[in-house]
């Protein structure tokens, strides 16, 4: 399916109700999109208190939804509501391609990444991390890896946040 494909159904999905799985036309709004850094910034922070209470393994997840956030605020800033992970990644990748934002594919794909054939236990990629964590029996992050998740998902908030910012 290609992307303007997925734009189509998820924009069709939108329109079902108050608690649609789609994409959905709003008014532009810096608000909202601040109100989505916030708790990026709360995620964010979320990181290390996982792990200074040993409980890392959900440092992942706090890192994935950190950087969500982000993209639901850039999403808003521009006019749109998302309440559905693929529809908000497709739509972020057509701004890339249509060069409305400096994320790039190759971010973005550390973030959401479409390939599933790929191996989750050997890839550095936030969401790869997240993944294995959620979905595994390990209780916590390897040192190295955690400061790495760490250091990767605040370069990528700073710009994400920038994004919303100009």
């Amino acid at each position: 399916m290609t992307i303007k494909d997925k734009l189509k159904e998820c924009m069709k999905e939108g329109k079902k109700g108050e608690r649609h799985k789609g994409l959905r036309e709003i008014e532009p709004s810096m608000k909202i999109a601040q109100g989505h850094i916030s708790k990026a910034i709360h995620n964010l922070n979320a990181i290390d208190t996982f792990h200074e209470n040993g409980y890392s393994d959900w440092s992942a997840s706090a890192a994935f939804y950190c950087l969500y956030h982000c993209l639901l605020a850039i999403i808003s800033k521009n006019g749109f509501e998302s309440r559905n992970q693929s529809c908000t990644f497709a739509l972020v990748e057509n701004m890339i391609e249509n060069r409305e934002i400096s994320l790039t594919k190759e971010e973005l794909k550390e973030i959401f990444d479409k390939d599933v054939t790929k191996d989750l236990s050997h890839s550095n990629k936030i969401l790869d991390i997240r993944e294995n964590m959620q979905y595994s029996i390990k209780t916590a992050l390897e040192e190295k890896e955690f400061q790495f998740l760490k250091q990767r998902t605040k370069f990528l908030f700073d710009k994400l946040r920038k994004e919303v910012e100009k």
